[in-house]
């Protein structure tokens, strides 16, 4: 191919993906998310790689490494106030981008919903290992903590486990391979976004209504990229007003204490995005139980296109199933919630409570719409 040839190749390839993307006419201001969060993925990356240059991967430099680049660096503290927070903006879209779909029913063009569930767990891995970086108390902790859970593995848990420490304890060589693979991954996860879109125009946009919308239709330019734009400078005011004014908000006070490996801290909790998980785990009085528990929390997610019930796509023609959806963002902050507190009465019966009400609504609000069709039929 000619340069010419492949400049006019890649020319047509942007056009056809944004400018002249065939984008059906009703989409709201919920569609937008899904562009904030590639907004927040370059400013995860442009952010951190800057911050790589004044790391240093070691245990006894780690967390003065990030004094240093608060204290010292020019701007140095506007930067990982960014970085760090900028994972908290992540989630909140990606949390929204998440419900939209599923009040939608965008489950249902499955390999768009497949790879959005795979970029999550990828996001989620990102979150934990950069968490684990700056090697305060909740770092040092919550590694020792999340990692161990690969025990529940039979045969091969404790074995497994003493390789992705690279020792018998959380050590220099757990920071190392943690800040490796959390360099590392942002390049995974572009793949995978790159893999949604690609399913994504494949199959359309899907809307409102769950309509079929091949025949009303408008270029995604300029009447999408005027509401991507109005999200944009909304997300740029909302981080802008926690990094500024409330930068360690989001965060855990206990992080600014470095790593003790002798004194372990009363409370041990994740981020605030991990809380409902969290809760999850801790629900079930096993081990194994836990762990299996709290990932089929999000592999149920897998299963809601197998489930799905409707004549229709989307809870617009399903009144007892919005309900049943707003109970389920209610039983989510209920469990993010729970998982502040210690595990004690009332908050771990609370959380049990709350743990099987999620299974339960996202398995029936897909089964009962199906009921709802053969009860207006």
């Amino acid at each position: 191919m000619t340069p010419f040839r492949k400049r006019n190749f890649i020319v047509s390839l942007i056009n056809d993906a944004i400018w002249d993307l065939p984008a059906p006419v009703n989409l709201s201001i919920w569609w937008s998310f899904g562009s904030m969060m590639g907004v927040m993925l370059g400013v995860q990356i442009v952010t951190g790689f800057i911050l790589s240059c004044h790391y240093t991967a070691h245990v006894d430099m780690a967390f003065d490494s990030v004094v240093h680049i608060m204290r010292d660096v020019n701007s140095g503290w506007v930067l990982r106030g960014f970085h760090a927070n900028g994972a908290s903006v992540f989630f909140m879209c990606i949390y929204v981008h998440i419900g939209r779909g599923f009040y939608y029913s965008s489950y249902q063009y499955v390999g768009v919903w497949v790879s959005g569930v795979a970029l999550y767990l990828l996001l989620m891995a990102e979150a934990f290992m950069g968490y684990v970086l700056p090697w305060g108390q909740m770092s040092y902790w919550g590694a020792t903590v999340i990692t161990s859970l690969v025990t529940v593995i039979p045969y091969v848990g404790q074995d497994l486990l003493y390789w992705v420490w690279g020792g018998y304890t959380v050590c220099n060589n757990t920071l190392m391979r943690f800040y490796s693979v959390h360099f590392i991954l942002p390049f995974a996860m572009i793949g995978i976004i790159l893999m949604h879109l690609y399913f994504l125009h494949k199959t359309g946009s899907n809307n409102p209504l769950g309509v079929d919308s091949d025949c009303m239709c408008v270029r995604f330019h300029p009447y999408y990229t005027v509401k991507d734009l109005l999200g944009f400078a909304s997300l740029g005011f909302v981080i802008c007003m926690i990094v500024f004014y409330y930068p360690d908000s989001l965060g855990d006070v206990n992080n600014w204490i470095p790593a003790d490996p002798m004194k372990t801290p009363l409370t041990i909790k994740p981020e605030w995005y991990f809380l409902w998980l969290y809760t999850v785990l801790r629900s079930i009085p096993n081990k194994v139980g836990g762990v299996v528990a709290m990932f089929g929390a999000i592999v149920i997610w897998l299963f809601l296109p197998i489930l799905h019930s409707g004549m229709f796509r989307g809870l617009a023609f399903y009144p007892h199933s919005q309900f049943l959806f707003w109970g389920l963002i209610g039983v989510w902050c209920g469990l993010s919630v729970c998982g502040m507190y210690p595990v004690a009465y009332p908050i771990e019966q609370a959380g049990q409570i709350l743990t099987l009400s999620y299974f339960l609504l996202m398995i029936g609000i897909p089964l009962t719409q199906g009921w709802w069709d053969w009860l207006i039929s």
